[in-house]
Formats: C-alpha cells, structure tokens, sequence
C-alpha cells in the first residue's frame, strides 16, 4: 500500500497522546529507523505508540462515532436537521466523506505500526523476554482490532502484515473475507495465550488477556454473519464457545459484570471501571505535572440546549458548567430506541438518558463567583410562563431552585466537580448537598413536586391537567416526534420545546478530573468493549444456533441488574425465551451509544427491516451497497489500480 498511508505513523507525530495509565510517550525525532527500534526503549515506544489513535482520535471525536452508531435504528439527527447526513442517512455518502475515509487511513496506519512492532521485535537486542513476550502480543491484539474495524466497515480489504518500506505496492489486491478474519482470529488467539490477566505494569489502558478473548467472540459474531466456519464449525458456535468460557471463567481472567447497572456509569467508577475489557483511557488530570491531555467532545454531540427555553433556564451553553457547552447537539435517539426502554421498571433509561434538566450554583466556593448564587440562579414563575407552558396559575410566585452546586478547584485545567441539592432544598444552606453516583441520571418517574428542574422530558405520556400540577415545564417525548417519526423541525406548541431531546449522558462526566480546557471538552476514560457485551453475545449466539431458552437465560443476567427490584424484574423484565428482535433491542438498551449498533444490524442483515420502523429518512436512501462503507479517496488517489480495487460501488 502507498507508503505516505503506512509508514507516516511510524516516523512522523511527535508524542503519543497517551494517558492516566502511563503509557509511555515515543518521540521518532530522538533517533531515526531501523537504530531506533533495535533498542526496547525505542521499540517500546512504537509499541505504545499503537495504542494513539484510540483515545486521540476513535474515542474521543465524533468521527468514529458516526460511522459505529449513525445510519442504524438507534439515533436521527435533532429537529431532523441536515447535518452529516451522510452517515446519518446515507443521504451524500462517498469516498471523499470526512469521516469514512479518516477512519480508512487511520486504522492502516495503527496496522502498519504494530506490523512493525511484531516483525521487528526478534531483532531488539535489550529487551527482558517477559516484557517482549507481553507487549509483543499486545500488538497482535491491537492489529486484530484495527482489522476489525476495517473488514466491519469496508469489506474485503487488502491484509498485510509486513511494515512498509521503500519497495512500496502501488497495485494492492484486495483479500478474501476468510483471509481476513482467518489472521484476525489467529491473532487474537495468540494475544489470549500470551498475554496476562493483569495489565502491564498495571497500566490498566493496556490490553490484556479478557481484552483479546472478548474480542475473538466479537470477531467470531461479525464474522458468523459473513457466514464463516472454522474447522467445518459455524463461527455462530465458536462465539458461543469464547463467550462462555469468558463468563464461567471470569474471575480467573480478571473480567467483571456489576451487579448493579447503576455502579457502570458511576462517575467514581470511570477510572479504571470493572466492567471494562479495553479501554480508551482519558489523562489524570489530577496530575498537576501533567503537560499533555487528551479531551473528548462526545457529550456536546448528543445533548440539547437547554437555554433554548431562556425564560426558565438562566445559564448560557457557553458558562454550563454542570452539563458543559453542548452547541453541537445532533445526535438524538430514534422513538424506536426510545420505545426500547420500559423506564417503569429499567433503570437503564436514566443510566443512558439525561431528560430533566436543572440549573447550578456555587455556593460551595463563593470566593470564585460571588455570593448568593443559589438565589441569583433561582427562577421565579411567572403568569407568562403559566400561559406559555401549561404550568399551573397556582405556581406564580413560586421558584424554580438549581439542581446541583460545583466547587470550583484552580488546576492546570479548572475542574468543577458537583454536588446535588437535596430535594425541596430552598435555602442555599450546604449541608443539604448529597453526593449521587451520576449526577447526570435523573431521578425517575420525576416527582411531581421537583423544585430542582427547569425543564422535563417525560417518557410517561402526560396529559394537559397533569401537566398543570408540575411547578416546571412538561414536554412530552412523543410530541418531539412528528407522524414520519422524525423530529420536530419548527414549533409544534409555539415555544422552542422541539429544540430538546432526550440526551444520552454515557459521555458526559462530572468529576475531580473530568473537565478539560473548554467547557467543551472533558477528560474520561471509554469503555470500548465490556463484559455486559459478552453476555451478548453468548445470547446472540445461542439464538442464533436455535437455542432461544439459553438465549435468554444470557440476557436475563442484563435485566435483572437493571431492574428496579426484584417483583420488578420478575414479573415484568424476565424473559423465557428470546427470539432475534429480543437480542437487538436488549443490544439497544445496553449498549446505546458505545460504538456498536452499525456492526451488529450488519452482521444480522437487519438493515433494511430496522431503518423502516426506526429510522425512515435513512431507510429512504440506504440501498445493498450500503453495508459496506466507501473506500477511501486519499487512499484510491495515492494508487495506480484505483480502477480495479474498486470503490464499493460510491
């Protein structure tokens, strides 16, 4: 392939944006080829250096995440806008897009480098044989998934495994299907020997061998859905065998499922999370020597603007330092996914869905702002507000209080970690503050006599007198939705109610260390892959091979930690038997947002019936060639057989 695409990550870039986990940085500028990577130390540094883009690029922009979860049943655009809608709708997409042809590039380029971390490893003359054994299979785990990620999305693509050079192929061939999952496979499996249960070093970033035995079964899925075998078995079976020894033997590999949904998304769990088998780890910016942050704007992407509605809510995006500044919210969940959660007995919705939101003060550290912020922050009902809303005349007068109160902390990037006032709090007396696990999981059903929040999302259908006995103001769900299931794209009442939107919280943080430098960015760690997915897909597999009971036995585990109570989830959540439909709605519920649902309609076929109740625009538009992605055009232009290996039909 073009020696510009590889062999750039190898020997250009100047320090590894890596992380809280100490990582350690390569600099290619100390010295030069082939001198380099014969010493551990430089050898190392490539080595690490595989690991960049997953939290300087994958995880922590909206790139990738267009591509992994838009264009599926999960998520449309807020007010229907015309905005990426080349992923969102398919609606434009080409070889030139911005986001397919980035991700192209650069997962080649992580390929190349552990290529050249794998082959070159025999020739480090100082290296100790532990350390090269691990690091070595970490690169095999690394390259499998940044095929993964390729053959997902682009199809047959060409598989290399030697580093670039000099004696560059202008001409690749493209690879079988086989070929490439055969060496994903191959690799992963190597990885699960070799690698520890234990990070190295205790770098909890690194991967290790749950990270390479949860992505075989993830493999092993994708591929079962291209209709692979091994050995004469259905890779469906082989998935079932690698996700079930993964959870019978957890313990033994250092894996973990918490038995409460809500310990997931607990901001003190972000670090390091039990959950997590590969991570896409944030900095500490606890580490006041700390010169390099790596900041993610995910969360500005999937939540409204709550000042859109200035009348109730006083604070601008652009000084929000509880919900950040979220001036590019677009991504808003489908009334299908929204329809998924049953929030009557699944905490999931609130653990997954910001939809009530209130105001914030400082009173914990007035020094920063000034006195009286609580008062200052509170909003007062008025008659015109009643009129406008459908709030009750008997509120005038009344006041709406802040929900939460930061304390602001002078570091090198300030952080603003908060507090939640306790319910039917009226005085800005401190002792009233509570610590919650997520600050940004409303209480549910919410309570109707609330003082804590401006503005109301509900799921629960309210009427107009049962809006009336509500001091704030009510928005039905459902009425963001017009008859196509789209959202609202002008005013449907007479106020800007259709500018909000339920917001998916999985990547908005509220920490001591969370908040980067702009309120625009924010410092956490991504889980790219938990166990809760292995349960999964040990039920996806079992369903597949015809085994429903079992199926739905591995799906059970999920709700019944998500349930409410007990009576709850056995008269209302558990399941006897799952069926298809069954395993991609639980899909929905657990793993909305979290780089996955493009994958999984793929694997499943399910585009086509899927787009047609969910998600209509883009079911419009999208046609066969749609389930691969458009090669990339920096890639195709750089190459003398452009022609022949093809577009993908773009």
């Amino acid at each position: 392939m073009k020696h510009a695409i590889y062999k750039a990550a190898l020997f250009l870039g100047a320090a590894v944006m890596m992380n809280s986990c100490s990582l350690d940085e390569y600099n290619p500028s100390q010295t030069t080829g082939d001198e380099t990577l014969a010493t551990f130390s430089g050898w190392k540094g490539l080595q690490t250096y595989c690991y960049s883009p997953l939290y300087g690029q994958l995880f922590s922009a909206f790139d990738y995440m267009s591509v992994a979860e838009c264009g599926t049943d999960l998520w449309v655009t807020a007010n229907n806008k015309t905005w990426a809608q080349e992923l969102f709708y398919y609606e434009g997409l080409a070889t030139n897009t911005n986001y397919t042809n980035k991700l192209f590039k650069e997962a080649y380029s992580m390929i190349n480098s552990c290529n050249a971390v794998i082959n070159r490893a025999p020739n480090v003359t100082n290296g100790a044989a532990s350390d090269m054994g691990v690091l070595t299979a970490e690169a095999h785990c690394l390259r499998a998934y940044y095929y993964s990620i390729l053959v997902t999305n682009y199809g047959n693509v060409t598989l290399t495994l030697d580093e670039s050079s000099d004696n560059v192929n202008l001409t690749p061939k493209r690879s079988t299907i086989s070929a490439l999952y055969a060496q994903m496979v191959t690799d992963l499996k190597y990885a699960a020997e070799h690698l520890n249960a234990t990070p190295y070093n205790g770098d909890y970033a690194r991967v290790t061998k749950k990270t390479a035995l949860g992505l075989l079964a993830r493999v092993y899925a994708q591929g079962a859905g291209e209709g692979l075998t091994e050995d004469g078995v259905s890779y469906w079976q082989r998935a079932k065998e690698v996700s079930e020894d993964l959870i019978n033997n957890a313990s033994s590999y250092g894996a973990y499922l918490y038995t409460d949904v809500n310990d997931v998304w607990a901001q003190a769990n972000n670090k390091s999370n039990k959950e997590a088998l590969f991570i896409a780890a944030g900095p500490d910016t606890n580490d006041a020597s700390a010169t390099t942050y790596s900041e993610s704007n995910l969360f500005s992407y999937s939540y409204p603007n709550p000042y859109s509605l200035s009348d109730v809510f006083k604070t601008k995006d652009s000084q929000n330092y509880l919900y950040g500044r979220v001036n590019n919210g677009v991504l808003a969940p489908s009334k299908y996914l929204i329809d998924c959660f049953d929030a009557t007995y699944d905490k999931r919705w609130e653990d997954s869905f910001t939809t009530a939101f209130g105001d914030f003060s400082y009173e914990q550290t007035p020094s920063w702002g000034g006195t009286g912020t609580y008062a200052k922050k509170a909003v007062t009902i008025t008659q015109a507000m009643c009129t406008k809303y459908g709030i009750g005349t008997q509120f005038i007068g009344q006041k709406i209080y802040p929900y939460a109160d930061f304390r602001y902390k002078a570091e090198t990037f300030s952080q603003y970690p908060a507090k939640v006032w306790a319910q039917g709090t009226t005085t800005a007396d401190t002792t009233k503050l509570t610590s919650v696990k997520n600050i940004y999981a409303n209480p549910y059903p919410l309570d109707a006599t609330e003082n804590r929040f401006a503005i109301y999302l509900s799921k629960d259908y309210l009427t107009a007198a049962q809006k009336a006995q509500r001091g704030y103001v009510c928005i039905n769900i459902d009425d963001l939705f017009d008859s196509n299931g789209e959202y609202q794209s002008a005013t449907f009442d007479g106020t800007n109610s259709y500018l909000m939107f339920p917001a998916l919280n999985k990547f908005n943080w509220n920490y001591d260390g969370a908040f980067g430098s702009t309120l625009q960015k924010k410092d956490g760690d991504v889980m790219i892959m938990r166990m809760a997915e292995v349960y999964l897909i040990a039920a996806e597999a079992e369903q597949e091979l015809g085994n429903g009971d079992a199926a739905a036995g591995y799906l059970n585990v999920l709700r019944k930690r998500a349930a409410r109570s007990e009576s709850d989830y056995e008269s209302h959540l558990k399941l006897t038997t799952a069926t298809e439909q069954d395993v991609l709605d639980e899909y929905a519920r657990e793993l909305c947002g979290e780089f996955n649902r493009w994958s999984l309609l793929k694997r499943h076929h399910a585009f086509e019936t899927q787009l047609k109740k969910a998600n209509p625009r883009a079911a419009a538009a999208f046609t066969a060639k749609n389930y691969l992605r458009p090669i990339s055009y920096d890639f195709l232009n750089q190459i003398s057989n452009a022609s022949e290996y093809g577009t993908n039909g773009y």
